[in-house]
């Protein structure tokens, strides 16, 4: 062992073993889609299985669902946190698209939806997709700019594998719980905002601005007794604001909505399991 002439036999076996521990590390890298730790890399939450296992339940429940029921693909997509979650009324919201799929899980950052795309996106192979998350990567302490990698790394994976998918990113939410992050929300906005605008074939949906009162602070009125989640008219909002967007580059959807009572196609939707209610207990 003459690379370690002055250590003992045993601080040699143990400098032996960090060598090994090294190369073990090389070769075994965190898997692709994760995130990881590092402050402003494009990974950013912990690579450890254990963090991710907390959805498990979530993505059991979506594959239930898909064996009892296969969503047709090219359909509309929406997925995200609770916020998606609760929308219950996804299906008469949008009544003249073809297929609507709920894929919202409680809690969930944007973080989470990237590492976990295969499953929620690019197995349904949607004509758009519609993503809300954000404001609990802000709330468990991430910054606006990682929230951004999320999701270019989201987009990236999305555009990998299906190009003529149209994203839109719907911008985080002013909830009076979460008032004292309403400066990063901003801040995030602004940057995915810039993002998504530089993007072919997306959309930046502004949420934010319409939930505010002339004085700035978020409408008290569109939420629930919890200061987080969405009242009834809180969604009645979103509708109002996204029904512009959805279908978009989809002209015959688009003349669809113009001819009154007309019924263009039964809205085939897919919701969530009651085995995935079990993660929204955090649920934002």
């Amino acid at each position: 062992m003459k690379r370690f002439p002055r250590l003992s036999k045993l601080a040699r076996r143990l400098a032996l073993s960090g060598v090994l521990l090294s190369s073990t590390a090389a070769v075994h890298p965190a898997p692709v889609g994760a995130a990881g730790s590092a402050p402003g890399s494009k990974t950013t939450q912990s690579s450890s299985a254990s963090h991710y296992a907390r959805w498990q339940a979530s993505m059991d429940a979506f594959a239930s669902a898909d064996k009892a029921q296969a969503p047709a693909e090219d359909g509309v997509l929406f997925v995200g946190s609770s916020t998606i979650r609760f929308w219950t009324q996804l299906p008469q919201d949008f009544r003249d698209v073809p297929v609507v799929i709920n894929r919202g899980f409680g809690g969930s950052t944007m973080a989470d939806c990237q590492y976990f795309v295969k499953q929620l996106v690019l197995q349904y192979r949607p004509r758009q997709v519609f993503v809300y998350a954000g404001d609990n990567d802000l709330a468990e302490g991430r910054s606006p700019q990682q929230v951004l990698e999320s999701f270019e790394g989201f987009v990236a994976a999305v555009r990998a594998e299906l190009p003529e998918t149209r994203i839109a990113y719907i911008s985080i939410k002013p909830s009076p719980l979460r008032a004292e992050l309403m400066p990063k929300a901003r801040e995030a906005n602004a940057l995915l905002a810039g993002y998504v605008r530089s993007l072919p074939n997306s959309d930046y949906i502004d949420i934010f601005t319409p939930m505010l009162d002339p004085q700035g602070a978020p409408r008290a009125e569109l939420f629930g007794p919890d200061r987080l989640h969405m009242s009834d008219a809180g969604y009645r909002l979103w509708r109002s604001v996204i029904a512009d967007y959805v279908g978009s580059g989809q002209p015959a959807l688009q003349a669809a909505r113009g001819k009154a009572g007309q019924e263009t196609a039964a809205a085939a939707v897919v919701a969530v399991p009651a085995a995935a209610a079990t993660q929204v207990s955090t649920g934002r």
